[in-house]
């Protein structure tokens, strides 16, 4: 069972850069996206064979998330039920038979941090959305977390010390996120491995390897001994991100 997460920064841009292409060559049962910056009808981006699934920003051109999915999800819900926090699109969760799958857009801190407290916040309201759908059945949590975790995840860490997805506050909490009982999937079976998923636009950051790892795939507990493959595709262009990979076993 193959699930794919990609930060697209703007599907109707990436579509213009061989999305569709990509999104057949992935051949995914799950193919999750953040940052869609889309209203709805603004792209008839379909694929056979699958449903899709969206959430939408009420500001327009910001945010977004959205799933294409091959199997038939016993139902869908949309934010975390938090009013402050839903209404940038966000969240977007499948319930499975045996699973959910959340796709997860998190708040960047921005610029001198001046959203910090607000990320903070919202990091504990959705840790404990996500520790009440683990007491339930397993979890898979995909998507832009907008934190490099550990010195390993990023190519600069002391210059980036107090920088937005680097701050101590921020590793804090995903570190509190694993501890309340789930799984970094591509850390766990590349403990020591450098490789990055978002590279910024400027001083040829990409061409210089010079990025970040601020995608994920978690999971609970209860999937754990599931995880069969995990990749990070830096080979794949059309965004300042690059899709990552998990293979669950059926």
């Amino acid at each position: 069972m193959k699930f794919v997460s990609w930060n697209v920064n703007g599907l109707r841009a990436c579509a213009g850069k061989g999305f569709a292409d990509i999104f057949v060559e992935l051949d995914a049962d799950f193919f999750c996206l953040q940052e869609t910056k889309m209203q709805p009808g603004q792209l008839d981006l379909e694929f056979p064979g699958y449903t899709s699934y969206w959430n939408a920003a009420e500001k327009k051109g910001y945010s977004g998330t959205a799933i294409y999915t091959r199997r038939e999800p016993l139902a869908v819900t949309y934010g975390i039920g938090v009013e402050e926090h839903d209404h940038e699109g966000r969240v977007i969760t499948l319930e499975m038979e045996d699973f959910f799958l959340v796709c997860v857009y998190v708040p960047n801190s921005q610029d001198g941090l001046r959203r910090l407290d607000y990320r903070m916040r919202w990091e504990d309201d959705f840790r404990a959305y996500l520790t009440g759908l683990a007491g339930r059945k397993g979890v898979v949590v995909c998507g832009d977390l907008n934190v490099a975790h550990r010195e390993i995840d990023i190519k600069n860490p002391a210059s980036n010390r107090r920088n937005a997805g680097f701050t101590d506050e921020e590793r804090g909490k995903f570190s509190t996120l694993l501890e309340a009982g789930f799984t970094d999937t591509w850390r766990f079976q590349h403990p020591d491995e450098v490789k990055y998923s978002w590279w910024s636009y400027r001083f040829h950051a990409r061409e210089n390897n010079a990025g970040w790892r601020i995608d994920y795939f978690l999971v609970s507990e209860a999937l754990k001994g599931r995880i069969e493959h995990t990749d990070i595709r830096n080979d794949i262009f059309g965004s300042d991100h690059c899709p990552v990979c998990l293979t669950l076993a059926e």
